[in-house]
């Protein structure tokens, strides 16, 4: 399969060439390292997606198609992506935090996390610091990622890990925090243990956090 074709469809929100190409990818029998390629090839067509918007070329509804896109080509590459064993790597509480309506990031985490073994409880968009405290306490999670794409996130992603501390729950579990205005400032402001505006590299972390 050419890679750099298939980043390509992705960028230009191709989706009947994107799945032909990947359902005819993975009826050739490819590995898990070929796969995990295509699901980068995917990822970089994404990227592309987020620069165009940025240039004012796509729209927010091109966003949430090129993110549905996404969950779809993970979809079908799944069964090749080494989720073969059905044990559990680890459990995720993933959320948008309150004052915060975005979700695109956040889907294509859990989707991306779910393919990894990783169970997800998806909370939501703006969710209060209550709501990720009870989800919490109630399925003892390895690790709470936090998403947010406006600026104003990051306030609520630091009322979400204090609250945590407050609930005394803060030290069992690992802090992610993901979206477009996390920084290394913000996350070592938030509290949290890291940070990443990419899901592939988000997902990674984890796995090395349950590993």
């Amino acid at each position: 399969m050419n890679l750099k074709e298939l980043t390509q469809s992705v960028g230009e929100l191709e989706e009947e060439k994107v799945l032909e190409m990947l359902n005819n990818f993975v009826a050739s029998n490819p590995s898990e390292e070929e796969a995990g390629k295509a699901v980068a090839a995917c990822q970089e067509g994404m990227a592309e997606v987020g620069d165009l918007f940025e240039k004012g070329e796509y729209f927010v509804g091109d966003l949430i198609f090129a993110g549905e896109l996404l969950t779809e080509a993970i979809n079908v590459l799944k069964p090749v992506i080494g989720s073969g064993d059905t044990t559990k790597v680890g459990t995720i509480v993933l959320g948008t935090v309150h004052g915060d309506l975005h979700d695109i990031g956040k889907n294509i985490f859990k989707s991306m996390a779910e393919a990894a073994g990783f169970e997800v409880h998806d909370i939501g968009i703006d969710q209060p610091v209550q709501a990720f405290i009870d989800i919490v306490k109630e399925v003892k999670p390895n690790i709470v990622g936090m998403s947010g794409v406006l600026t104003l996130a990051l306030e609520a992603m630091k009322d979400t890990v204090d609250g945590l501390k407050e609930a005394g729950l803060r030290d069992s579990v690992k802090v992610i925090i993901g979206g477009n205005p996390v920084t290394k400032e913000a996350c070592l402001h938030i509290g949290a243990d890291s940070f990443t505006t990419n899901a592939a590299e988000g997902v990674k972390i984890s796995q090395g956090w349950v590993k």
